[in-house]
């Protein structure tokens, strides 16, 4: 089934959805027929087959829900364990510089716990735990400030050169009207 924007159904709706199909189990049981149990409960027939046919395969468990069909989450312990991995910075754990790149921690958190997510899925894990994406200050790592400010203050006011030459008397020179 193909939900809009990509989505699924919530928890609640699953267990709506669950309710259903539990309805009509209990019209299998009854001996109710597809096209009067597809009525009632406003589904397609073909649904209804479905259900029956899992029903009769497995029983009310046939038909009870898989729950979500999401990819398989940490659990707190787990989640704590990568936020101390991730505070001991990439170097600690192979990589060159001190960059966590989702790419990264979607591999740390393959090697760590043996999950597979995704890197948007990765992206969502963490910031649901309070993590946020940062902009690395652009600044090479031999500079100095204060050197900087001192050149600012007292070498560049001398190198700067004024925008236009001053000339004297400019301004009371007026253009002859054309004809």
């Amino acid at each position: 089934m193909r939900y809009a924007q990509g989505g699924g159904l919530t928890d609640a709706e699953r267990v709506a959805r669950e309710r259903v199909r539990l309805d009509a189990v209990a019209r299998f049981e009854a001996g109710d027929r597809n096209r009067a149990i597809a009525g009632a409960l406003r589904v397609s027939e073909r649904s209804v087959e479905r259900w029956r046919r899992q029903w009769r395969e497995g029983g009310a468990a046939g038909v009870a829900s898989k729950g979500s069909p999401g990819r398989p989450r940490l659990s707190d312990a787990q989640v704590a364990r990568l936020e101390r991995e991730l505070e001991r910075g990439p170097l600690a754990h192979g990589w060159a510089d001190q960059r966590w790149t989702l790419a990264r921690v979607k591999k740390l958190i393959g090697r760590l716990f043996h999950i597979s997510y995704t890197v948007e899925g990765t992206w969502r894990l963490l910031r649901r735990h309070g993590w946020s994406w940062q902009q690395p200050a652009r600044r090479a790592i031999e500079r100095d400030d204060d050197a900087v400010e001192l050149w600012k203050k007292e070498v560049w006011p001398r190198v700067r050169a004024p925008r236009r030459p001053a000339t004297v008397g400019s301004s009371s020179r007026t253009r002859p009207a054309s004809r």
